[in-house]
């Protein structure tokens, strides 16, 4: 299972190291670098949600716009076959590939899901 903390669209990991006996982590998925840590669980939880707030703050600060994890649009290649086969079965059902895609996905988290 993975752990991992969401706050506003943002994803943070949890990290533990045995050298300094702290919990760490970051906020992933974006190319800026913004860390957190602390002693316990609870106040990991509290340090992610305050690095992502401070995040935030400190864009609209500087003039930049904050990253997001996600941004809701990926590109798959899946080969010509595949492609004609999904194509077809859109269409028997009356919707684009890219609905009939997402209901694959949504369908198989489903049946799979991670937490």
């Amino acid at each position: 299972m993975i752990n991992v903390f969401r706050y506003k669209g943002y994803v943070g990991s949890i990290e533990a190291s045995v050298q300094d006996m702290r919990l760490h982590g970051k906020i992933l998925f974006i190319n800026d670098l913004v860390t957190y840590e602390a002693e316990t669980p609870i106040s990991l939880k509290l340090a992610f949600q305050e690095a992502v707030n401070d995040y935030i703050e400190t864009c609209e600060k500087v003039g930049k716009k904050p990253q997001v994890s996600y941004k809701g649009t990926f590109n798959v290649r899946i080969g010509p076959i595949l492609h004609k086969e999904v194509a077809f079965h859109a269409e028997m059902e009356g919707i684009s590939i890219n609905e009939y895609i997402k209901k694959a996905v949504q369908d198989k988290l489903q049946q799979d899901p991670l937490y």
